[in-house]
């Protein structure tokens, strides 16, 4: 009879499954003697599951308790707080402070405490410094522009300055390599020490991009070199995007973008001008993200000497698309509210 019971069991391959059906077996008047006869698991294991059963009550086994842990919430709420006070220091660092505190624990632990609240290592972001008055700043024009449509922001033209630099002007790149070819040729990105820099001015709006120059080497980028190109590229782009309808234009404060002589000319030619724009604010000029993509394509083209560079810059220029240079515009509504939402700290673009 035993034996009809448990043999359809016996393809039970789950130690729980394995467990319930030897104390349903039990449950029906079975010894433990000849449950262990059919062989369904190993006598010591029979008998240990029908007395935890008669102790219990339940088939299920009581969770283990573990480990003890070597720190109580306390202790682990006071390492979280040393954590803040020093973003970047390392595990190591944060072991040898809590030991003084009195937990004795590798960095290993620490990392896992920290993990459990949220807390991982990475990499800082690079973000250019905010004062109290670039945040208060930021705040105000924030403020000032929070109504605006991405309507209104396709009447504005963003001009901007940005370097590139051969041999890989935009950073980091990756490749794909075998074991062992760390070095080889294909698979470097080549550095010099003293590379060929290039400076350009260029303008873009809702409408697409505009003018682009490059500055001849050993041009200083005072008020004159700033009102010629304004003279030069700033106006016939206005003419070609606007005709007669208004718009407004945008630079930052660089020094030769406030002096007087420029705001009194910009005024002569009946160019209105954004802001005052905010300081140290690359996160709300959508010229910056222009910049990236453009430092993008002409990396691919990997340039070997200045009149190449300049060239590619170039045609890479008036290759960026009115819908890309549309999209960007009409990202400035969600960067206004991130700000604010941020407080006027930075946030990712």
């Amino acid at each position: 009879m035993l034996e009809i019971i448990v043999l359809p069991l016996l393809t039970m391959v789950t130690c729980k499954e394995t467990r319930a059906a030897i104390i349903a077996v039990h449950k029906n008047g079975f010894p433990g003697k000849d449950i262990v006869a059919t062989k369904i698991a190993p006598k010591s294991t029979i008998y240990r599951f029908i007395k935890n059963f008669k102790e219990r009550g339940s088939i299920l086994v009581k969770k283990a308790s573990g480990r003890p842990r070597k720190s109580s919430k306390c202790q682990d709420h006071l390492l979280k707080r040393i954590q803040l006070q020093d973003r970047s220091a390392t595990s190591a660092e944060l072991a040898q402070e809590w030991q003084q505190a009195g937990v004795s624990a590798s960095a290993r632990t620490v990392r896992r405490r920290l993990l459990e609240d949220g807390l991982v290592s990475r990499r800082a972001a690079k973000k250019p410094l905010l004062s109290k008055k670039n945040i208060r700043d930021r705040l105000i024009f924030c403020r000032k522009y929070s109504e605006w449509t991405a309507e209104d922001w396709g009447k504005v033209i963003f001009s901007d300055e940005a370097p590139f630099r051969l041999f890989g002007a935009s950073g980091k790149r990756l490749v794909q390599r075998r074991k062992g070819e760390c070095y080889h040729q294909s698979c470097v990105m080549p550095t010099v020490k003293h590379p060929d820099t290039i400076h350009v001015w260029g303008c873009f709006s809702s409408k697409g991009v505009g003018s682009l120059t490059i500055l001849p080497k050993n041009t200083a980028m005072n008020k004159e070199w700033y009102q010629n190109t304004l003279q030069q590229q700033l106006l016939p782009t206005i003419q070609q995007q606007f005709g007669e309808e208004q718009c407004i234009f945008q630079h930052d404060g660089a020094p030769c973008h406030k002096a007087k002589v420029i705001t009194k000319w910009l005024g002569d030619q009946n160019v209105e001008i954004l802001g005052p724009w905010p300081g140290n604010s690359p996160d709300l000029n959508p010229i910056e993200n222009l910049w990236s993509i453009l430092k993008r394509r002409v990396d691919k083209q990997k340039p070997t000497n200045s009149d190449k560079l300049q060239e590619v810059i170039m045609k890479e220029w008036v290759a960026i698309s009115q819908d890309l240079a549309q999209k960007l515009i009409e990202s400035m509504p969600s960067r206004i509210a991130e700000v604010l939402k941020k407080k006027g700290q930075h946030w990712k673009y």
